[in-house]
């Protein structure tokens, strides 16, 4: 049994704009190169999350759901700032 996710061709209707989150990056990463390819984890239906490969280096890209958000989902706004709280320290 693997104890982590397998990543798997993106969900659709939950599609990202490839270029867009490269240029973000890119912006805010120095160094990083390439095009990224980005898959998604199949789990979650709260929150999507996916996998972005660069030449090198992965990533995770965490998002809320597109359309209406479920009362039970997981408060993004609340993991950004514990996880920048952690990293801080």
């Amino acid at each position: 049994m693997a104890l982590t996710d397998q990543s798997t061709r993106i969900r659709e209707g939950e599609e990202l704009d490839a270029a867009v989150i490269d240029q973000y990056l890119k912006a805010h990463i120095p160094g990083l190169t390439g095009e990224p390819r980005i898959s998604q984890f199949p789990g979650g239906a709260s929150n999507l999350t996916y996998l972005l490969e660069y030449p090198g280096k992965e990533f995770v890209l965490r998002r809320p759901p597109f359309g209406h958000k479920a009362k039970s989902a997981h408060d993004m706004g609340r993991e950004y700032r514990i996880l920048n709280q952690l990293n801080a320290g």
